[in-house]
Formats: C-alpha cells, structure tokens, sequence
C-alpha cells in the first residue's frame, strides 16, 4: 500500500513510516510531498494520507499521529506503546512527557537540518527507532513485579 505525508520530515513523519513497516504493513511505500499536495496525492495515487491536516491518521488532543496509528490498527504492543509516550513527547509540545522526548526531538531537529531527502532520513534515523524499541522493551522489563 501507498502512504503519504508531509515532505521534510520530523519526529511523527519518521516514527510513523518506522511503525507502519514493521508493524502494520511490511509492503509499505512512502510518498513524501509538500503540505498542500497531501490529500490530492493521496486520492490521485490511492495513498493513505498521515500526520497532516484533514488526513484520519493525524493529531488528536494531546496525541500524535503514532498514536492514531496504534489505535487504529489495533497495535496492542506494550512496548510500542511506551515507544508512542516518547515520540509523543517529541513531537508535541509536551517536550517532557519522558525522560527521553526532548533528546528525541534533538536528534530529529539534527536529522533535518543535514537537508537530506526524507527517504534518506528514513534510511538513517529508523536504526534510533530500533534501539529506542528495544530500551523500552528493557524498561518494561525492569518494570515488572519480581
């Protein structure tokens, strides 16, 4: 399936292709263009339209697009869920909803700032997203009763 969102990617727009092909559709494609061509790419190309305005998957009170998209797929993952506080915090302006939010944010404004193309941040940055899955799972380890 085709997705699409916003061209220049930040904090949602790299979380949410991560979590789409790893868990909601390994066959995923990306189209990455600007603001106002969203919803227009979308119907023209058959895409699903996330994290901008007027899309189904977007922000929703104090939750962001990652969080639409766990719930709408029905991801029960707990440790993604964990994951969506982190992003959350990152990319809203509740900066310390975790520990870990702003130093997400920081290397998603880093990312950003090399003027790479949004495949290429994709490309890079999804290794953070890996190694944040899996500290949250050890978290969650930790967490539970002995």
């Amino acid at each position: 399936m085709k997705w699409v969102t916003r061209a220049r990617v930040r904090v949602d727009r790299v979380a949410c292709p991560w979590l789409i092909k790893k868990f909601v559709d390994k066959d995923a494609e990306f189209l990455f263009v600007p603001r106002e061509e969203v919803l227009a790419v979308a119907e023209r190309e058959g895409a699903i339209p996330f994290d901008t305005p007027g899309a189904e998957l977007h922000h929703v009170g104090e939750e962001c697009t990652f969080d639409a998209i766990l719930k709408k797929y029905g991801v029960q993952d707990p440790v993604l869920h964990k994951l969506a506080l982190i992003v959350r915090g990152a990319d809203t302006a509740n900066k310390d909803l975790t520990p870990w939010s702003r130093g997400l944010d920081a290397v998603a404004e880093g990312f950003q700032a090399m003027n790479l193309s949004d495949h290429e941040v994709q490309r890079l940055e999804w290794p953070v997203y890996d190694a944040l899955y899996n500290f949250c799972r050890n978290q969650l380890e930790r967490e539970k009763p002995k």
